[in-house]
C-alpha cells in the first residue's frame, strides 16, 4: 500500500474566508487600534497615528517582500537598526606622519636646439625624414 505524501505544506490554511489566521490577526489588530484612536482622540491625531498604523497592518497582512512575509522584513530592519554593527575597517582621523617640507628649486636646463629660430628648420627636416 502506498502512502500519500502531503504537498504544499508551506501554504497556510484559510480560516476566516480568504484570510489566514495571521492575516486575520494583523488586520483585526490594526483595525481595532484604528477604531479606538478614531473614537478617543481628535481627528488630526487619528490621521497622524491611525492611518499609518492601518497601512502597517495591511502591509503585514498582505505585502510579501521577496516571497517572504513582511513581518520577516520588518524584523530584519529593526534588528539591523537596533543591533551592534561590526566595522572591519574604519579610517582613523589622526595622521601618523606629518612632514613640513619645502620643495627645493631645481633650475631649468636649457634644451639643445630649442630656440624659436631653429623651429622651421627642425620641422622641415622632420618632414623630409617622414617622406
Amino acid at each position: 500500500m502506498r502512502f500519500e505524501v502531503p504537498q504544499f505544506i508551506e501554504i497556510e490554511d484559510k480560516i476566516f474566508g480568504p484570510l489566514t489566521w495571521r492575516q486575520f490577526l494583523y488586520l483585526g489588530g490594526g483595525v481595532g487600534m484604528g477604531v479606538v484612536l478614531f473614537f478617543t482622540t481628535p481627528f488630526i491625531i487619528f490621521v497622524i497615528f491611525g492611518l499609518p498604523l492601518a497601512l502597517l497592518a495591511g502591509a503585514l497582512a498582505f505585502y510579501p517582500v521577496n516571497n517572504r512575509p513582511f513581518s520577516f522584513f520588518l524584523e530584519a530592519i529593526i534588528g539591523y537598526l537596533g543591533g551592534t554593527k561590526l566595522y572591519l575597517w574604519k579610517q582613523k582621523q589622526d595622521q601618523v606622519h606629518k612632514y613640513n617640507f619645502t620643495p627645493s628649486q631645481i633650475p631649468d636646463a636649457p634644451l639643445p636646439n630649442a630656440s624659436p629660430l631653429n623651429a622651421p628648420k627642425n620641422i622641415a627636416s622632420l618632414a623630409r625624414r617622414l617622406e
